[in-house]
């Protein structure tokens, strides 16, 4: 692995609320950089999206997508609007585009409640969770997105996907963050979440997660059907560590673990292939609250911070890893005296207050070197 330095961002704001919580992301960025020392980063920003979809008739141009392959990482703020459309009906999304030409197969979503913060559930444990959903992110039911089949308009056919090949990876990448979080003191745990009991093509990705168990004995490796897996997220989160499931599974149940934390505002997100990753807040575009100042910039904050871990592990820089935990403490802090309250959680709190106060609070804690 050759450390790298000097980091080259692309930065796609979208659409909606996207841009509002982009830009102090990118500031929190530039200010955890500076504080840290050890690397530099340059960003790009791009245009992509559903309003770049009704001005040019493409929702990601093609000089955008190339220089996505180029950079080292891609940060995004959120994509698509509910009045413009693709012919089929569709939202636009080039989220998905990006996942689908970038191979990007591992959508990461960590499901982490932070100290002081309203939360749904009332027991104890459910104020210290801790684990991660890993998401399929370019087959699974999705892959059937521009494909549906429609006959006379009475019936229409969507076609799920599992292929050999993906599976492989994508469990590969569970059970290697199921061993990374062992060295932490987690559990080491990884937990199939399929539908084997009715599907044919869940029977097969059973199949190749018991496969790729095998190479990893140190791992627990458990299975939960999708239903079962839902109860469970609500009755006794605590028991997961890795929960590794097919896109559409993944995309459900990982909103179910954005309400876990508070809200989606507070749900960062990866997706990550074998070269390429994006980093972006679970939540949509939010058109409802944009340009109101009012949205909820942690979810993008945290995700900066996961793009910094990563950088960190593909190009051997531990001042990277160094910026990244300043961030999540910085998070914490803020919201750890509970005067911080957002909209989704009752408050009033939104994108000014936030971003000022986890500013504020990075730079306190850079100066006392905690």
């Amino acid at each position: 692995m050759t450390r790298k330095t000097a980091f080259k961002i692309a930065v796609l704001p979208g659409d909606g609320i996207g841009p509002e919580v982009i830009a102090p992301a990118v500031e929190l960025l530039n200010r955890a950089c500076i504080l840290t020392g050890g690397f530099t980063i340059e960003f790009e920003w791009l245009k992509a999206g559903a309003l770049h979809y009704q001005e040019h008739g493409v929702s990601i141009p093609n000089e955008t997508l190339d220089i996505t392959r180029n950079v080292d990482a891609i940060l995004l703020g959120a994509m698509g609007l509910p009045d413009i459309r693709y012919p089929d009906g569709t939202e636009i999304s080039p989220q998905l585009e990006l996942r689908e030409k970038l191979g990007l197969y591992a959508g990461v979503r960590p499901i982490r409640t932070i100290p002081g913060l309203p939360l749904p559930l009332v027991d104890r444990r459910a104020e210290n969770l801790d684990f991660v959903l890993v998401r399929e992110s370019t087959e699974g039911l999705f892959a059937a997105r521009g494909k549906c089949l429609i006959g006379s308009d009475d019936v229409a056919r969507d076609t799920m996907e599992i292929s050999r090949a993906t599976s492989e990876r994508l469990f590969d990448f569970a059970f290697e963050l199921a061993t990374k979080r062992k060295r932490d003191g987690y559990p080491g745990q990884v937990t199939c979440i399929d539908k084997a009991n009715v599907l044919g093509s869940f029977v097969f990705f059973r199949k190749i997660f018991d496969e790729r168990a095998k190479l990893y004995p140190d791992i627990e490796a458990k299975h939960c059907y999708v239903d079962a897996a839902g109860l469970n997220l609500i009755k006794q989160p605590w028991t997961f560590d890795v929960m590794v499931t097919e896109n559409m599974f993944g995309d459900i149940l990982s909103d179910v673990g954005a309400g876990l934390m508070g809200g989606m505002g507070f749900a960062p997100s990866a997706d990550i292939g074998d070269r390429h990753a994006v980093f972006q807040p679970c939540h949509g575009s939010a058109p409802d609250i944009a340009g109101q100042a009012l949205a909820n910039p942690t979810a993008t904050f945290l995700s900066t911070a996961m793009m910094l871990d990563w950088l960190a592990d593909s190009f051997s820089n531990s001042s990277c890893r160094k910026a990244s935990l300043l961030i999540y403490r910085a998070v914490d802090a803020v919201f750890s005296d509970g005067q911080h309250i957002t909209g989704e959680l009752g408050g009033t709190a939104g994108t000014d207050e936030i971003s000022d106060a986890v500013l504020s609070k990075l730079q306190a804690l850079a100066t006392a070197n905690v």
